[in-house]
C-alpha cells in the first residue's frame, strides 16, 4: 500500500489520543506485572507479542513489504523505543504512575527542541523560554536534594529523551515506508535487544501474570501503530500537547490499581510543564 505524508490535523489528534490511552494503560499493566516478574521479562514478552502483530499488519496492509528506504534510521528508532520502554518500566516500579507521567511530560518539550536539529523547524525565543520553564517544572516534581527525591525520576528523564528522539525520527521518515513496515522493524529490533538482556532476569510467573503480559503486548502494539499513523497525519508540534492527557489516565489507573493519587507538588509541576509545552508546541507565525 502506498502511503504519503499528509497534514490532516483532526485525524492526527484523534489518533494520538488513542495512542496515549494505549500507552498509559500498558504502563499501568507493566507496573502491576512488576510484582510478579522482572522488568526485562515484561519487556521481552511485550516484544514477543509485538512481532507477530506487526507481521500480520505488514501482510495485510503493506503487501508483505519488509524493505525500507532508510534501514539505519529504522534500526536506531527501534533501539531508542526499546531503551525508552525499558527505562520507564524500571522507573514505575518504585514511582507512582502520575508522578512518572508528569516527569515524562518533558518529552514534547524535547521534541520541540530536537525538531530544530533534525527536522530543521524554526523555534523562536518564546518557545525556547517555554522549554526552560518546563524543565523547571520537572524540578518541582522531582525535588532534588529533598527527602521526596526519587532516583527513579532520572530513569524517566532518560526514557523521555530517547522517546523524543524516536518521535522526531518517525516524523522525518514519514511517507518513506508503509506504517506497518516501520512497525515491524521496531518490533524486530526491540525483540532482538530484549533477547540480549533477558538472561539477566527470568522467573516462572503465575498464569494470570503471563496473560496480563500478553495483553500488555497487544495494547502497547496498538499504541505504536496509532502513534506512527498520527505523525503521518499532522506535524509533531501540533500533536505534542495531546500527550498530556496521559496524566488523566495515569491518575485514574494509579488510584484504581494502586490507591495512589498525585501530591500537590506533582500537580503544580505538571501544570507548569503542560503550560510550557503548549507554548513550545505553538506553530511559528508566518511572516
Amino acid at each position: 500500500m502506498n502511503e504519503t505524508n499528509s497534514d490532516r490535523p483532526l485525524r492526527g489528534i484523534v489518533t494520538i489520543l488513542g495512542a496515549v490511552f494505549c500507552f498509559t494503560l500498558s504502563d499501568a499493566m507493566a507496573k502491576w506485572l512488576g510484582q510478579a516478574m522482572p522488568v526485562t521479562q515484561i519487556n521481552w514478552i511485550r516484544y514477543l507479542v509485538f512481532v507477530p502483530f506487526a507481521w500480520v499488519l505488514v501482510a495485510r496492509t503493506a503487501g508483505g513489504r519488509v524493505q525500507v528506504k532508510q534501514p539505519r534510521l529504522q534500526v536506531l528508532r527501534g533501539l531508542l523505543l526499546a531503551v525508552s520502554a525499558l527505562l520507564y518500566v524500571f522507573a514505575i516500579q518504585t514511582m507512582p504512575l502520575a508522578e512518572a507521567t508528569s516527569v515524562g511530560f518533558i518529552s514534547p518539550l524535547l521534541i520541540t527542541a530536537l525538531s530544530v536539529v533534525i527536522l530543521r523547524e524554526v523555534v523562536n525565543a518564546a518557545r525556547w523560554a517555554a522549554i526552560v520553564v518546563g524543565l523547571l517544572g520537572v524540578l518541582v516534581i522531582v525535588r532534588p536534594g529533598t527527602e521526596a527525591f526519587q532516583p527513579a525520576a532520572l530513569l524517566v528523564v532518560g526514557s523521555s529523551s530517547t522517546w523524543a528522539v524516536a518521535v522526531v525520527l518517525t516524523r522525518r521518515m514519514s511517507g518513506l515506508d508503509p506504517t506497518a513496515t516501520t512497525l515491524l522493524w521496531s518490533a524486530v529490533v526491540g525483540l532482538a535487544a530484549m533477547t540480549l538482556v533477558i538472561p539477566f532476569g527470568w522467573v516462572w510467573a503465575p498464569w494470570d501474570a503471563w496473560a496480563m503480559a500478553i495483553a500488555l503486548g497487544l495494547v502497547a502494539s496498538a499504541g505504536q501503530y496509532l502513534m506512527i499513523q498520527a505523525y503521518r497525519f499532522a506535524p509533531a508540534s501540533l500533536l505534542a500537547p495531546f500527550s498530556y492527557t496521559s496524566l488523566l489516565w495515569s491518575t485514574v489507573f494509579g488510584w484504581a490499581l494502586f490507591t495512589v493519587l498525585p501530591d500537590l507538588p506533582t500537580l503544580i509541576g505538571a501544570v507548569v510543564i503542560v503550560a510550557a509545552g503548549l507554548v513550545a508546541a505553538r506553530p511559528e507565525k508566518k511572516a
